[in-house]
């Protein structure tokens, strides 16, 4: 074997050993990578520490208004935004059909989360609100953060009641095309069609009577 054929046969070699190493390294080395550069997560609804042994307390503390009970659905034929989604209800835990909770009367949708300032100035006025009107329109809250045990005692600490559904992967802001902005709220007609999307934030009862009245008429 000539001198300049073993030179080849060694730098094949040694090429070979270093695409090797390389791709030993790469290997090991792209998951931890991918976590710490903060890859998509996988949504959930709410924390595992948000067992129900857990939540007691602040449920408690909360005090919500049960979540509505299922009204007339939808038909199949007719609009329904939200026919197939079902959360968590924040006061007890049950599942809800929220297509089936809103059906039979105007809903206010009012979507939040316990670390939103202008939320938390907007809850009092929509708790105002629900006082004033009574049954003729209902406001259902949709707490938007996996934390559940934050948005309960969010809730306490404003001494709002309202029937609040817990939505940690934003199913309800998806099926009915919300911007990504909070709080932002929903008017639903009697039929579960929506009647206005309203991305913004609300001072007062007065605002939010107004809007719904332009809305729903």
């Amino acid at each position: 074997m000539s001198r300049s054929t073993r030179w080849t046969i060694a730098v094949l070699i040694l090429v070979a050993a270093i695409v090797v190493a390389l791709w030993r390294q790469l290997d090991t080395g792209s998951a931890p990578d991918a976590a710490v550069a903060g890859g998509p997560a996988v949504a959930r609804e709410h924390r595992d520490a948000d067992t129900p042994e857990a939540l007691a307390g602040p449920r408690a503390e909360a005090a919500l208004e049960p979540c509505p009970a299922p009204g007339v659905g939808p038909s199949s034929s007719g609009p329904a935004p939200l026919r197939g989604v079902t959360v968590e209800c924040a006061a007890d835990g049950r599942r809800v059909d929220v297509a089936r909770a809103v059906a039979g009367r105007p809903t206010v949708l009012n979507l939040w989360a316990y670390w939103c300032g202008p939320c938390a100035d907007e809850l009092p006025a929509m708790a105002e609100y629900q006082r004033r009107v009574g049954d003729d329109v209902q406001v259902l809250t949709v707490h938007q953060d996996e934390n559940e045990t934050a948005g309960l005692l969010r809730l306490a600490e404003l001494g709002v009641h309202l029937p609040t559904l817990q939505d940690g992967r934003r199913l309800v802001a998806a099926a009915l095309r919300v911007p990504n902005v909070m709080p932002a709220t929903v008017l639903l007609r009697a039929d579960g069609s929506v009647a206005e999307v309203l991305p913004r934030p609300f001072a007062t009862a007065d605002e939010i009577a107004a809007a719904v009245n332009a809305g729903l008429t």
